[in-house]
C-alpha cells in the first residue's frame, strides 16, 4: 500500500497518521525513540505491508507482470492501488477526498512536527495525495520511486503496463481492500493491547 491507503487505514483504526507515514522511513526495531502512539502507527504500517505482500490477490496480480517489470510488481501494484482508492473513495469514506487530504496534512504536523516532515512539504501534501487519481500524478509517483531505488530500473516507464492491466488490478483491489480493512482493525486492537500490557 502507498501513502493514501495507509492514511485511510490509520484513520479507520484511529491510530497515528504520522506513524502510518513514518513507517516507510523508520527502519529497525522500535525501542521507544518515538511516542507510543506513533510507534503503534509504525508497527501497524509494517504489518499492513506484510499482509498486503502475502495476500493471494496481490500475489496473483504480481504474477501478471512480465520481466523486467515482474521484479518491481509489488511496488507497481501498491501505487496502482492508491489510484484505485482515489477512484472509489466515496465507497470507503464519508469525507470527500480533498478535505480528508487537507485534514491529514494538518494532523501530521500536529502529531510529529519534526523531520522528515516540514511545514513546506506538508503544505503540498494534500495535492500529492489527490494526484494519485490522475495519470500525471501516477507518472510522477513512479518517477519518484524509480529515482529512490539504488539500481537502474524500469519503474518510471511502467504506467502503460499498469493501465493495460487495469481490469486485473481492479479485481485484485476489490478482493484485497475489504480484507485489509478487517486486518487493520484487528491488528490495531492487538497493538493497543500489547501497549497496555507493557
Amino acid at each position: 500500500m502507498n501513502y493514501l491507503a495507509h492514511l485511510y487505514l490509520a484513520d479507520a483504526t484511529q491510530t497515528s497518521l504520522a506513524g502510518s507515514v513514518l513507517g516507510d522511513s523508520v527502519k529497525g526495531r522500535l525501542q521507544g525513540n518515538y511516542p507510543a502512539a506513533i510507534e503503534v502507527g509504525i508497527s501497524l504500517h509494517r504489518r499492513l505491508d506484510s499482509y498486503t505482500d502475502h495476500h493471494p490477490s496481490v500475489r496473483a496480480a504480481c504474477a501478471e507482470f512480465d520481466p523486467p517489470y515482474r521484479r518491481y510488481a509489488g511496488i507497481l501494484v501498491d501505487i496502482y492501488c492508491d489510484y484505485l482508492l482515489t477512484q472509489q473513495w466515496q465507497h470507503f469514506h464519508s469525507e470527500p477526498l480533498p478535505s480528508f487530504a487537507q485534514q491529514v496534512a494538518d494532523k501530521l504536523w500536529e502529531q510529529w512536527p519534526h523531520p522528515p516532515f516540514t511545514a513546506q512539504s506538508l503544505a503540498g501534501f494534500p495535492q500529492v495525495l489527490l494526484s494519485y487519481g490522475s495519470e500525471g500524478g501516477m507518472q510522477t509517483a513512479l518517477e519518484r520511486v524509480s529515482r529512490r531505488a539504488v539500481r537502474s530500473n524500469p519503474i518510471a516507464q511502467a504506467l502503460p503496463v499498469l493501465q493495460a492491466k487495469h481490469a486485473a488490478l481492479e479485481q485484485a483491489f476489490a478482493r484485497l481492500f475489504p480484507d485489509l480493512i478487517k486486518f487493520a482493525l484487528d491488528e490495531a486492537n492487538r497493538l493497543r493491547a500489547e501497549l497496555r500490557q507493557g
